[in-house]
């Protein structure tokens, strides 16, 4: 039997938050078989493989907890729930695993996606079909009236193809939750930030107490995890108490809410990197940026002083990026996460890879990553320069030298440029109302035919 020896000039192992210098890493059949000192590894065989990374720093593969791989770059809820074919999300959902392993993600969670999107691209790498990372998976999320998937009027209700699924009483929660149970999916996810109430109570929790109590009971009776979408006080409260697996973002969560996320094992995926990104690159041309900025800016301010508080007293915090929107494109942005919980949450660089790496680990479908120890999978991440020293080089392509999965190395070539089908789009025709008051300040345009639109 071959092996691959693989000599580091730095290892982090994800077991201390120092790494180690000098050591060699032994693969076999896609395992970790040994880990130590170059000087103490065996000596390799002749059909063995060896490595030379010992001016390189090497460390487990990374792990975003959040990415919406059928989202496809989204500028609107509409398109993420309304246009292009599930088939079509499908394919560009296995596009976007692809980008997110090009950038050092070797294991996904997709959190919520349309109909069984992700769960099929999941099912066809782990088949051999095509390449890319390991994907934990839920389907549509779990949602109320109140709830955050309930996107359009009650009229129009919630289309089959969305990403949320209304579910309108405690059993037709537990039936949606036993037939996705069934389908495969790994994760069931709960949307549990509800309407805004008055100024002293902020949102409303989607689901009351018992409702999401006994929800989180029959998905852990079936073996899957549960993961919320709860920004707010209540929702992020009545999840941690309820025992979910992972809260998604948490950005107001109490005293009382941390209290009972530690009795509970309960993590946190801060998830800050939309909030960032909008405040600091959204343009007057967006539709949004008279009003949504200025709100992230007080979510962000909550968050910075609550998940502090959560992680200082023992909280698992868990990187997830929220890939998938117009503002958090795959690949491009991902690695900024772990900029952003060390500048603004106050981790440093070592713990913020272990958010990355170790944290996560237990809430996978594939529990065998995120360190490097014998019996673990062999996912690697070679970088040129030291994350530890500066954590932003995890952002630059260049710092990435290899990228190992399961003993394999990852093609990083980039993919020809795609462009967008007309299908992805809704059909935004205007930014503005066009009252007689502004187009006095318009020149207008010939009306003669161009040559391009003829």
């Amino acid at each position: 039997m071959s092996r691959t020896f693989i000599r580091c000039g730095q290892l982090f192992t994800a077991t201390a938050t120092q790494p180690l210098r000098d050591q060699t890493v032994i693969i076999a059949k896609g395992r970790i078989t040994h880990v130590g000192p170059t000087a103490e590894a065996p000596q390799p065989a002749a059909d063995d493989a060896v490595v030379d990374h010992s001016t390189r720093f090497v460390m487990p593969g990374m792990v975003d907890t959040h990415t919406h791989l059928s989202y496809g770059g989204a500028a609107s809820e509409e398109e993420v729930d309304l246009y292009a074919t599930l088939e079509f999300r499908t394919l560009r959902a296995l596009h976007a695993s692809q980008s997110m392993l090009r950038a050092g993600f070797t294991s996904l969670i997709d959190p919520a996606c349309s109909g069984m999107v992700s769960p099929a691209v999941r099912d066809a790498i782990e088949c051999g079909l095509y390449p890319g990372p390991r994907i934990t998976s839920a389907g549509p999320a779990l949602t109320s009236h109140q709830g955050l998937y309930d996107y359009y009027p009650s009229w129009i209700g919630s289309p089959a193809v969305s990403s949320g699924l209304l579910v309108k009483s405690r059993e037709d929660a537990i039936q949606h939750i036993r037939r996705q149970a069934k389908d495969g999916v790994d994760m069931i996810k709960i949307a549990m930030d509800g309407t805004m109430g008055d100024r002293s109570r902020g949102l409303y929790a989607a689901f009351d107490q018992d409702e999401i109590t006994a929800m989180v009971r029959e998905a852990h009776r079936l073996g899957r995890k549960v993961g919320v979408h709860a920004r707010g006080i209540e929702g992020a409260l009545y999840s941690a108490r309820a025992g979910v697996d992972i809260i998604y973002h948490g950005s107001r969560i109490c005293s009382e809410g941390i209290a009972a996320a530690l009795d509970n094992g309960t993590a946190i995926s801060p998830s800050l990197l939309m909030l960032v990104n909008n405040i600091q690159y959204a343009q007057p041309e967006d539709p949004s940026y008279s009003w949504w900025p200025n709100i992230q800016r007080k979510e962000l301010d909550a968050a910075r002083r609550c998940l502090a508080a959560a992680y200082e007293a023992g909280v698992p915090l868990l990187n997830g990026s929220e890939s998938g929107f117009a503002i958090t494109l795959y690949g491009d942005w991902a690695a900024k996460e772990l900029e952003i919980t060390v500048d603004l949450l106050g981790l440093s660089p070592a713990e913020a890879l272990l958010s990355a790496t170790r944290a996560p680990a237990s809430f996978m479908r594939e529990q065998r990553i995120g360190s490097v120890e014998v019996g673990q999978q062999a996912d690697l991440l070679i970088l040129a320069e030291d994350p530890l020293h500066d954590i932003k080089r995890l952002q630059d392509p260049a710092c990435i030298t290899e990228i190992w999965l399961a003993g394999h190395k990852a093609d990083l070539t980039p993919p020809a440029p795609a462009r967008r089908h007309a299908s992805e789009d809704s059909q935004g025709m205007w930014n503005r109302r066009y009252t007689r008051a502004v187009t006095a300040g318009i020149t207008p345009q010939s009306l003669a035919i161009t040559p391009s639109a003829q």
